[in-house]
């Protein structure tokens, strides 16, 4: 742009930036202004746009990175507006005054999709550099983004802001919590999420340059910070509001102290015309519509679902430019660890919740004009090939050199792995093809900690070799290519960090965010043993190896983790926070087995995580007890799962049982058999071959096997799966 621009003395800019300037400046340049006749405009509209500091835009004819939510009228300065953010009489009538043309109508042509933007209140001597990744930054830094200047909406691919006010609550840890649900709702890449605090909201240029400004703070709302979210909302502006008491016309607060932080059964009304019931904390007031004349329309989305049928959720719009709200006196923002939750059944009834909650949160946010459809998937990252023991990890590699073509590749009609002692050569990393790094001092990783999986690995053999991954499809075809022929010392395991095709029981999809603990394990087992002869058995046994990697901990016992037959790890029996997938192969008198297991850990959103489990049960009982990581409870699940395994072989079901019954959620359940109607039974236990044993008054035991049939916690009922 500035190499298409010169000056009327045959100077070209450096660089191009509007500047607001104050009304007496403003009339000292009109005074040595050239007549309009002279300048050349084309097809792009200059009249009176250096004296209103708006944005030019070629041959647009309105304001230049004019996103959602940004207007080109010019706002008043505010009269707590800084010094430094305009510029004195002195600072600018020094000196000589020249003025920007285009250098030519035919190039006024070809700047069609260009633009000049303006930076509004901002001093010569301080324009602000914003960098596209400043949120990411935020934490790092105590100088706020939005005070030197917000990203606006333009050419370049700049996200549109959300801005979050919180009153005069200057602890960043609410700003952090707000952030972070609003994070797993809206797509990441395409909006920039800035705290509006509190001196700010008279004095910076914010209007303009956000999309949606959320209010969570219960504090009253000023006169003046009222009328400028009111602004906010004549110009075309959202506003969502969490348990606030920011409102306007047509509706209004009124506080019921009995339901002040308690939790209740809400109806949402959705956009489909659908409802939707879920548990949340509510704040202690309620809406009420007022009978008067006014520019808003009223909308009820969510009332409570009690006897006066409280209205907790409305949506109003205001103005002629599609300014509009969405007001809620629920807690849609809070997590569960974010709230004093008072007793065990408020918890349960809000993570059961929790994925619910997340569905309104994101059709709110839609109905705003947000997008909350998920990221592009993530790309694919090298293998890094690691060892706990160096002796082993040295004899692998010997084993490979014997094993691989002279390129080092490994091939597989799954994934073929291409062995490389570094990623310098640009490998194109495909599902197919996927390049495996040997060398072991290049790893690092903020997700995965081979110190900690070494020190909590305990194993003669299992677990010793690892394919680490940042980001793969699966985990259980990284070893498909290995697995038969590799020597059974170098047991093999794959351990992710995310997963873009993980793979569940009966071809169900397993969701693989950041925070779960992915991995596949390989075993082998003979098949005249004890465990050969009753391979169901292997699901169960894992299942129990990840329930005992946690309670097994000194002060963990008591974590209300559970085994689920036949194949999953629940919260007590109410939430599925992992699960395992088995799959076999007989080669000769040998089973090599691949176990898939994953189980959250770290990511409380959207059901529950085991680290959820230890902050209620250290708000319960007081303690301190330390939050796990995946990678040490991958090394404790391997090492547990082998002690399981060896007492098998050597005592048979009955070695195992006892330990698993302990953990598992089906005690003395009353089940009803094939569907509602169906018969009554008990659940007795597991037989010798792992399958569910079951009770019918009147026609004795008989087993239920797993593949033929699942037992749906909900309602209570085993079924015939179709």
């Amino acid at each position: 742009m500035e190499d298409r621009l010169q000056m009327d003395n045959g100077m070209v800019p450096h660089k191009i930036v509007s500047v607001h300037l104050q009304e007496s400046t403003l009339k000292e340049l009109a005074q040595v202004a050239p007549p309009v006749k002279e300048q050349i405009t084309s097809s792009m509209q200059m009249d009176e746009t250096a004296a209103s500091g708006t944005t030019v835009k070629a041959g647009a004819g309105e304001s230049a990175g004019q996103g959602e939510g940004e207007k080109s009228k010019l706002e008043k300065e505010s009269d707590h507006e800084d010094e430094s953010n305009s510029l004195s009489d002195k600072e600018i009538g020094s000196g000589d005054h020249h003025h920007l043309h285009l250098s030519s109508c035919h190039e006024c042509l070809q700047l069609e999709n260009s633009t000049i933007e303006s930076v509004r209140f901002a001093s010569a001597e301080n324009i602000p550099e914003l960098s596209d990744d400043c949120n990411s930054k935020l934490e790092e830094k105590n100088d706020d983004c939005l005070a030197r200047g917000i990203k606006r909406v333009n050419l370049a691919g700049k996200p549109p802001n959300v801005l979050i006010y919180l009153g005069s609550e200057t602890a960043k840890v609410e700003f952090e919590q707000v952030k972070s649900v609003l994070q797993e709702c809206i797509d990441a890449d395409s909006y920039t999420i800035y705290q509006l605090r509190e001196e700010q909201v008279l004095k910076d240029p914010w209007i303009d340059n956000s999309l949606l400004l959320i209010i969570a703070t219960e504090e009253p709302i000023s006169e003046e910070n009222h009328k400028k979210f009111m602004k906010f909302l004549s110009t075309g502006g959202k506003i969502l509001g969490f348990s606030s008491s920011f409102t306007f016309d047509g509706i209004q607060i009124k506080r019921k102290n009995k339901l002040k932080k308690t939790v209740h059964e809400l109806v949402v009304s959705k956009m489909d015309s659908t409802e939707i019931k879920l548990n949340l904390l509510v704040s202690g007031c309620i809406f009420e519509e007022v009978m008067k004349e006014d520019i808003s329309k009223v909308k009820t989305l969510s009332r409570l679902n009690n006897a006066d049928k409280d209205i907790v959720i409305v949506h109003l719009t205001y103005g002629d430019s599609g300014g509009e709200a969405i007001l809620s006196q629920a807690h849609l923002e809070l997590d569960i660890n974010s709230m004093d939750v008072q007793t065990e059944e408020d918890f349960n009834l809000l993570k059961i919740s929790n994925t619910k909650r997340y569905e309104v949160l994101k059709e709110i946010l839609t109905s705003l004009g947000l997008s909350c459809e998920l990221s592009e998937i993530p790309m694919l990252t090298p293998i890094y090939l690691l060892s706990s023991d160096e002796e082993i990890h040295l004899a692998f590699l010997k084993w490979l050199e014997g094993n691989v073509d002279a390129e080092g590749l490994r091939t597989s009609s799954k994934v073929s792995l291409k062995f490389v002692s570094s990623l310098e050569s640009k490998i194109e990393i495909t599902p197919p093809l996927m390049p495996v790094i040997t060398a072991m001092g290049s790893f690092s990783s903020e997700h995965f900690s081979l110190e900690t999986y070494q020190e909590n690995l305990q194993t003669k053999k299992l677990g010793k070799i690892l394919l680490f991954t940042e980001v793969t499809t699966t985990t259980m075809d990284l070893l498909d290519g290995l697995m038969f022929e590799l020597p059974e010392e170098m047991g093999l395991i794959a351990i992710a960090v995310r997963q873009t095709q993980g793979k569940g029981r009966g071809g169900n999809v397993w969701l693989s965010p950041v925070g779960c603990a992915l991995s596949t394990l390989h075993i082998t087992i003979p098949l005249h043993s004890n465990l050969g002869q009753r391979i169901p058995f292997v699901q169960h046994l894992v299942s129990l190896a990840v329930v005992e990697s946690v309670r097994s901990i000194p002060g963990y016992e008591e974590i209300d983790l559970r085994v689920k037959w036949p194949n999953d790890i629940y919260y007590s029996d109410l939430m599925k926070l992992g699960g395992v997938l088995v799959n076999s192969t007989l080669i000769e008198t040998t089973f090599h087995i691949l176990i898939g297991f994953g189980f959250n850990v770290n990511n409380s959103n959207p059901t529950i995580c085991i680290n959820d489990l230890i902050t209620k049960f250290n708000k319960e009982e007081g303690t301190k007890l330390k939050a796990l990581t995946a990678d040490c409870l991958i090394a404790r699940t391997v090492t547990v799962l082998e002690r399981l395994i060896d007492i098998f072989q050597e005592k048979g079901p009955n070695g195992v049982l006892p330990s698993y019954y302990k953990y598992w959620v089906h005690s003395g359940k009353q089940v009803r058999l094939r569907d509602e109607e169906g018969p009554i039974a008990w659940i007795v236990g597991i037989d010798d071959y792992g399958f569910l044993q079951v009770h019918e008054e009147g026609k004795g035991v008989e087993s239920v096997h797993p593949d033929g049939n699942s037992f749906d916690m909900l309602r209570n009922l085993i079924v015939p799966k179709h």
